[in-house]
């Protein structure tokens, strides 16, 4: 469970593009005689040339790499005479994986919330939870004003909730709740449904049923990100832009049962559900088909099995160890 985030500051910047061109270096992925100039780094990284030029410095210190009479610096060290290659910088010549994050870039408010959802959703289904706010500050290396921001945020989405002048409280998530959202939730999220489907483009309902068709092919190997982004084009993107601001936010802060499979998956290592897969399919197809009432329907009896299926989770969960808690939460008796 992440307990700490890295300030957005540009010595951890630099550290980071140092130590991944030194791998590639190292490992010989990034050839001797590749050319590494400022701006097209920095911008494969999404950073500003500054701490790109730090990097490069020192690598240059190490001998990994060194000046020569063009612009930037040449892969190799004293000795290494290989003639100077210019080739686009691409993740591919740095050995990365198409998908992998260099550097995360997004401001350190939406780290910080990320953070504490993360931890909040971990340990909601064990138990009822006190978050210190003072110490989760001083945990993530941030304002107590970050952390208060992403805190009433979480508050928003139901996911805490705080006593006046008290500290904030997370979870139980019981069977009860679980019910009362589901119950809610198969009232609102089809009539949602009517009232938007019109406004989502053909071409992403075919991209969404086309995930779906992906995971099911991939069996057992599906990975739980891709499950999770099923779920979110049907219960979030579909159902976006309700003139309704209110009948929004209540589907919304009913949504968090779903975190029950992002813990299962963590602790059991499972993420197929072809029940589920197949639900949304059926969902999707008749949107495509243009039959926006049979969809409704079938969203509201998917939602009645996923309700019976997460209280089965929730009892598999009740037998599982608790999770690590970071040191700002405490678990209240």
């Amino acid at each position: 469970m992440p307990t700490a985030v890295t300030p957005d500051r540009s010595a951890s910047r630099y550290e980071m593009i140092r130590d991944t061109l030194r791998s590639a270096i190292l490992k010989g992925v990034a050839v001797p005689g590749l050319v590494l100039v400022e701006a097209p780094l920095a911008q494969l990284f999404g950073t500003s040339r500054v701490p790109v030029r730090q990097a490069l410095t020192l690598l240059h210190e190490e001998g990994l790499i060194q000046r020569f009479e063009g612009r930037g610096y040449v892969i190799g060290g004293p000795g290494q005479e290989a003639p100077p290659c210019r080739l686009p910088l691409t993740r591919a010549l740095l050995g990365l994986e198409p998908l992998q994050h260099l550097i995360d870039t997004r401001a350190l408010g939406e780290r910080v919330y990320d953070t504490l959802a993360r931890a909040v959703t971990h340990v909601m289904v064990f138990g009822h939870y006190r978050i210190d706010e003072q110490h989760a500050a001083e945990t993530l290396h941030v304002s107590r004003s970050v952390v208060r921001e992403a805190l009433m945020r979480l508050r928003d989405r139901g996911l805490v909730e705080k006593e006046p002048y008290a500290h904030w409280l997370a979870g139980p998530l019981t069977a009860h709740a679980i019910t009362e959202d589901y119950e809610l939730r198969g009232l609102l999220e089809p009539d949602a449904l009517r009232q938007r489907a019109s406004a989502v483009p053909r071409t992403e309902l075919q991209a969404m049923l086309t995930r779906i068709t992906t995971a099911q092919q991939a069996g057992a190997g599906v990975t739980r990100a891709a499950i999770e982004h099923i779920e979110q084009d049907l219960h979030v993107t579909c159902l976006a832009g309700l003139p309704n601001a209110r009948m929004a936010a209540i589907i919304g802060q009913c949504q968090i049962p779903m975190s029950i499979g992002r813990v299962l998956h963590e602790a059991l290592h499972t993420s197929m559900d072809d029940a589920m897969l197949n639900e949304h399919r059926l969902v999707f197809e008749s949107l495509l088909h243009g039959t926006v009432e049979s969809a409704a329907l079938s969203l509201r009896e998917h939602l009645l099995r996923a309700r019976e299926r997460t209280l089965q989770r929730l009892k598999v969960l009740s037998v599982l160890p608790e999770p690590a808690l970071p040191g700002y939460m405490q678990r209240l008796a």
